[in-house]
Parts: structure tokens; sequence; C-alpha cells
């Protein structure tokens, strides 16, 4: 029994002598973001956001952390909380008719808006992780993401020709 006392007065003055910093827990990091999008459109829809590292930024399916939020034109604000300071990237879009999908022509050109860290501009592909990186150290930080302009791009659909005449072909044989 006093042993077990003596253990426990112990551990008292162990921990008292602890710095707070220490005893955080591990999963609370000192860092939040807030992420401004500009140019959303009002047509609705959510906007979808996903922050990458430089480990799995070419896995779109596993992000480091996605929000999904109601879209508000012109400008809508996501915040991120906890996050640990490091370096990372984010990709986005507006999913306008809620499918949960970003949505292509039958060419492969973007039907809805997007966005990246940076406002880097793909060029025939997403731009790489280095162009979107950006810094998160501890405390707040902000960045600002503009959503690319479709709202003017039409589908473009292919071309029709005229209906090829028949006429004169058994006329070869």
């Amino acid at each position: 029994m006093v042993k077990a006392l003596a253990l426990a007065a112990l551990l008292a003055v162990a921990s008292a002598a602890v710095p707070a910093t220490l005893l955080v827990p591990a999963t609370a990091w000192a860092a939040s973001l807030t992420v401004d999008v500009h140019n959303v459109s009002g047509k609705g829809g959510i906007v979808s956001l996903a922050l990458f590292t430089q480990a799995n930024y070419d896995d779109d399916d596993h992000p480091t952390l996605s929000r999904d939020v109601e879209a508000v034109s012109p400008v809508t604000v996501i915040h991120l909380e906890d996050l640990k300071p490091g370096v990372y990237a984010i990709k986005m879009m507006q999913d306008i008719n809620r499918n949960g999908k970003f949505d292509t022509s039958w060419l492969g050109l973007p039907e809805e808006p997007y966005g990246f860290s940076n406002n880097a501009d793909p060029v025939l592909s997403e731009p790489s992780f280095k162009r979107t990186s950006f810094r998160v150290v501890e405390g707040e930080n902000h960045i600002t993401i503009t959503l690319s302009d479709t709202d003017e791009v039409e589908p473009v659909q292919p071309r029709r020709t005229a209906a090829r005449s028949n006429a004169g072909a058994g006329a070869a044989r």
C-alpha cells in the first residue's frame, strides 16, 4: 500500500514538471487553413476540396483530408482545423449536378468548375505537386483559389456531315 502511494505521488510530481505543450494529444495540431474559393458558379451544387501531401498527390481516391460544402456564389469559404504543419496541395471542383464526380465531355474537357492551389493551370494534364504545393505553418493560414470559368464553355458536339448519296453506287459494277 505504501509503495502504491509513493508511486502515485512520484507520478503526480513528475507530471507537474512536464510542460503542458508535451501533454497535447498527438492528434491535435496547432495549424488551421482557411481557403477562399472565388468564381464559384451561381448554378449551386457542392464545392469539393481535397488536400494532399506529396506522398498521395497522384492518388485522387485517398486525399489526406477532404471537405464538401454547399456552393455559395461568388465566394465559398472552407475552414480546415487541426492540420499538421507541412507542405500540402489542393485539388478542388464544383459538383454542380451533385452526382459525386467531376464531369467531362466526350473529349475529356471539363464541364464543371475546378481549381488547384496556387491557381496553377493544367497543361494537358493536372499540374504537378511542385506547382500546386504550399506550406502550412503553426497558427492560422489563408489561401485563395479561383475556380475555372466553365459557365461559358459549351460542350463540343461532333460535326454532322451530309448524308452520302448511294446514287450511282450500283453503276460502277
